[in-house]
């Protein structure tokens, strides 16, 4: 837990200096997961009585904490961590890219680099260049790694949540068995806290995006992986092994291909980016991409639109069993396949509504990401911030 207090001041419970500090700590904290948000809205966030918010407010601007902004929206001093209060960054190694952004306190983005990776790159090569693109996006700020409090990072993997280290089944298999957070704090010099990008997605949705003040919330990710981020009761669930959501190896044909996790028929052999591709390939040739079938499909091409509908049905069936479960009042999909939209997400839909139990379909609502290929990066930078502990002036 974050704390504001200056820890070599010895507090009595119970006293007034006490009660100070944890109203601060609680409005920082609430501010540290928000982002901005008026005085009346903190009052409402943390039970304090608008008067002690207001006190609080001033006290901790006058130090430097916060910053007051003029704002619309019914915002009109709308309150947020200052900048020199500290950076977060945010690190996004995907099966193709990695992506690094810089945040302040305040949720404000403040820079972000994005380079494409080559087939097999190693652990230890990735971190190396993540590394050097933080350094950059630092320096075009003209800023540097001290001023950085924490740092996230999402993996398309799973992490153990015993060891931390990098699980099987994943797409990247140069990782398996790494303990990235101690590789990466290690080469950075830097803490670095890691998790799967699925919930760094939903996590990023939750936060800033399509699933803003919703707390039970399921984010699917279509690309190259599938897997699910969950949002229960407002908080981010991993299970206690960690590998919470692997929607993409639940069985849906026991006769089918055989995937990678060793297990034949998986979502994932069905819906994966890469599968949909190798369904059209023998038309159109090698070197086709999901940007291109959709594109061919809107352009209305048959057998590119059937492809798109038909893993909408299958993503559906799968979307149905999940919400029989877990009832959310959301699914986000995202990654590669969310930019075919509608073409995929009408199937998914009436598929749900075929399979789901009526009262947990009838409620839900299913939505392209808001922050489309940005979810993981931000997600991470929202892990960061989570993680991060403010700076008080002196």
């Amino acid at each position: 837990m974050n704390k504001l207090v200056n820890q070599n001041v010895l507090l009595k419970p119970g006293s007034q200096t006490a009660l100070r500090s944890a109203n601060q700590q609680r409005i920082v904290d609430v501010l540290q997961a928000s982002g901005q948000l008026s005085q009346a809205q903190l009052a409402r966030e943390t039970g304090l009585a608008p008067a002690t918010v207001s006190n609080i407010v001033r006290e901790l601007v006058a130090k430097k904490v916060l910053a007051t902004t003029s704002a619309g929206g019914g915002k009109r001093h709308a309150v947020q961590l200052a900048q020199n209060a500290g950076l977060v960054a945010g690190i996004d190694y995907g099966h193709r890219h990695l992506t690094v952004a810089i945040a302040d306190m305040g949720h404000n983005i403040l820079s972000e680099r994005r380079v494409e990776l080559g087939p097999g790159i190693s652990a230890d090569e990735g971190i190396g260049m993540a590394a050097n693109l933080l350094g950059q996006a630092l320096d075009s700020i003209g800023e540097s790694l001290e001023a950085v409090s924490a740092i996230g990072m999402g993996l398309p993997a799973p992490i153990d949540a015993r060891t931390g280290k990098v699980g099987g089944p994943s797409i990247l298999p140069g990782w398996v068995g790494v303990d990235p957070a101690a590789l990466a704090s290690e080469r950075i010099g830097q803490r670095v806290v890691v998790d799967n990008d699925a919930n760094l997605g939903v996590l990023a949705e939750h936060t800033w995006g399509a699933a803003t003040g919703i707390d039970n919330v399921a984010y699917l990710k279509l690309s190259e992986g599938v897997g699910a981020g969950l949002i229960l009761g407002g908080q981010l669930f991993r299970g206690p092994g960690g590998t919470a959501g692997e929607i993409g190896h639940t069985t849906i044909d026991e006769f089918g291909p055989v995937c990678r996790c060793g297990n034949r028929g998986c979502l994932e052999t069905i819906v994966a980016a890469r599968s949909v591709i190798d369904l059209l390939e023998p038309r159109y040739g090698p070197g086709l991409s999901i940007a291109e079938i959709v594109r061919m499909a809107n352009a209305g091409d048959h057998a590119c639109s059937r492809i798109l509908s038909d893993t909408g049905r299958q993503v559906g069936v799968a979307i149905a069993n999940l919400c029989n479960l877990f009832n959310p009042d959301l699914v986000i999909i995202g990654g590669e396949l969310a930019q075919a939209d509608e073409l995929l997400l009408a199937p998914i839909r009436e598929m749900v509504r075929r399979c789901g139990i009526p009262s947990a379909a009838a409620r839900l609502e299913i939505r392209r990401a808001g922050l489309a290929d940005r979810s993981h990066v931000l997600g991470a930078v929202a892990l960061g911030l989570l993680e991060a502990t403010p700076q008080m002036a002196s």
